[in-house]
């Protein structure tokens, strides 16, 4: 697989990710969308989308909710053979989560520039003191920054 293959299908599941975050402001959540792949074959097995305010539960975010599932399709807590495709920079719980569950790589949408803990405000996923380090990788991809300023300008009445 050439460069812009590699380039190109990275686009695509942002792509999937990206989808999950407009079903979540659809059902005006946060729009924050996750999808994890299995490297091996470079299949989706999970997918998940804010959901914390509709069921009442500050745990389920897109992040955690891809996690879970794939953990249940693989039957295993150890996700080391995926990545997880994500809209918006991980919070510190998500961000844990994704250490715990031994994701291999991470593709980031855009900056949390107030809670993102990949590198903006903290760094849990390449913390030197943990014993699993995740390979981030920013994709800095345009409308996934904008669907998120574009929610809260709304939300905000600007």
């Amino acid at each position: 697989m050439n460069k812009n293959e590699k380039l190109d299908i990275h686009k695509k599941f942002m792509q999937e990710a990206y989808k999950e975050a407009i079903i979540a402001r659809d059902k005006d959540e946060v729009p924050v969308g996750a999808v994890i792949v299995r490297n091996c074959d470079k299949v989706i097995i999970a997918r998940g989308h804010n959901s914390k305010e509709r069921e009442k539960n500050s745990l389920l975010h897109a992040e955690i909710i891809a996690i879970n599932k794939a953990s249940q399709f693989l039957n295993e807590w150890r996700l080391s053979d995926c990545s997880m495709y994500v809209t918006l920079e991980p919070c510190p719980m998500c961000a844990g989560a994704i250490v715990q569950a031994r994701i291999k790589d991470l593709y980031i949408g855009t900056f949390d520039e107030r809670t993102g803990a990949c590198g903006s405000v903290v760094n849990i996923t390449q913390n030197e003191n943990f014993n699993h380090w995740v390979n981030v990788n920013w994709m800095y991809d345009t409308e996934c920054s904008e669907l998120i300023t574009n929610f809260f300008r709304t939300k905000r009445g600007k």
